[in-house]
């Protein structure tokens, strides 16, 4: 039960923009640090295209289903900022994941999260985030990443491609 199903994974990437003029950027992230042999992980991420799209934060997931199972479920609680021409906001975001581990030894997954930056406000922004990731290696993953930002003045989005090392 306490034996996760997914592993660590520390990234950097390529991130391109198509709703801002298809820029290029780039993407670095840290996924599900476990904390102790609990269900509790942290995770990380920033993208920008240096200076017209900024986004950020860091996350606390605690994945309800054993961590052995092929599928879990994470309420997601922590902090994002982002920043673009048309808007910024920053604040807590609050939602939940699933994530579909395809294989026990982190070789290949599926996730999904939708979560909200302050959340009720009149600037929240709701975030949509779908990632695939399969192992080229035993340490070493290609992953893809599509976001989308939903604000009441602009919806961006965001594809990657990143190269990521699982310790």
């Amino acid at each position: 039960n306490h034996d996760p199903s997914f592993r660590t994974r520390i990234g950097i990437g390529y991130a391109e923009f198509p709703s801002t003029q298809h820029d290029g950027g780039i993407n670095i992230s840290v996924n599900d640090i476990f904390i102790g042999r609990t269900g509790l992980t942290i995770s990380g991420d920033y993208e920008t295209s240096f200076g017209k799209r900024d986004a950020g934060g860091v996350n606390l997931q605690y994945y309800v289903l054993p961590l052995s199972y092929y599928v879990n479920v994470a309420p997601v609680v922590g902090y994002r900022s982002i920043s673009t021409n048309n808007y910024s906001e920053d604040g807590v975001n609050i939602g939940g994941k699933i994530i579909f581990p395809l294989s026990r030894s982190g070789a290949a997954d599926l996730s999904f999260s939708q979560t909200f930056i302050s959340p009720g406000d009149d600037d929240e922004v709701g975030v949509t985030n779908v990632s695939f990731g399969y192992a080229i290696t035993k340490q070493i993953r290609l992953a893809t990443e599509i976001e989308k930002q939903n604000s009441r003045v602009k919806k961006d989005s965001q594809f990657s491609i990143i190269i990521e090392w699982m310790p």
